[in-house]
């Protein structure tokens, strides 16, 4: 969604308030697409500072389905949005002094909402997705959720590629 800015950016500095449906339906990263669930409507403030210097405030909710990392079994993850950047339009980002945000949301005259939100729910994207904390897993041999049941597969043991390192640490002990 597009908000408008020119009345911010002109001589009379209005302030613009709006309240905006969230138009993206996934995060899409290299890990994979995850859809988005739920979603509230973007309460958006843009208020002018000084010379080009922008202040943007966002707020809303999502719910994203992301896969455990363990078992794959999908996981809601909540993302509570309250993001306020400090932004001069007149600056290129490499211009960008450390009390400035970069203003890669902002286009001219207008201000990519989805843009804005999706730099937020990358900041705060969880490194490892976990349905629980004590979450089994897959069985390694027939891919069975240990969550939900056991299965009769016969414990592979220490990975083969491994047998050097257990062979080391074997005459370390006799030591």
């Amino acid at each position: 969604m597009l908000i408008n800015l020119s009345d911010v950016l002109s001589d009379q500095h209005k302030t613009v308030e709006e309240t905006v449906r969230l138009e993206m339906e996934e995060i899409r990263m290299k890990s994979g697409t995850y859809p988005i669930i739920s979603k509230e409507p973007v309460h958006v403030r843009v208020e002018h500072i000084r010379g080009k210097e922008l202040l943007v405030n966002a707020e809303t909710r999502i719910v994203v389905a992301i896969p455990c990392d363990r078992c794959l079994d999908d996981v809601k993850r909540e993302f509570v949005l309250d993001c306020a950047k400090h932004v001069d339009v007149g600056l290129s980002d490499a211009e960008l002094t450390e009390e400035l945000d970069e203003s890669n949301f902002i286009d001219g005259y207008h201000l990519d909402v989805d843009k804005l939100l999706y730099g937020e729910i990358l900041s705060d994207w969880s490194v490892k997705v976990l349905c629980r904390e004590d979450c089994k897993g897959l069985c390694k041999v027939c891919g069975q959720n240990l969550n939900t049941g056991s299965c009769n597969c016969e414990e592979p043991g220490l990975d083969p590629r491994m047998s050097v390192v257990r062979d080391l640490f074997k005459n370390f002990k006799e030591v």
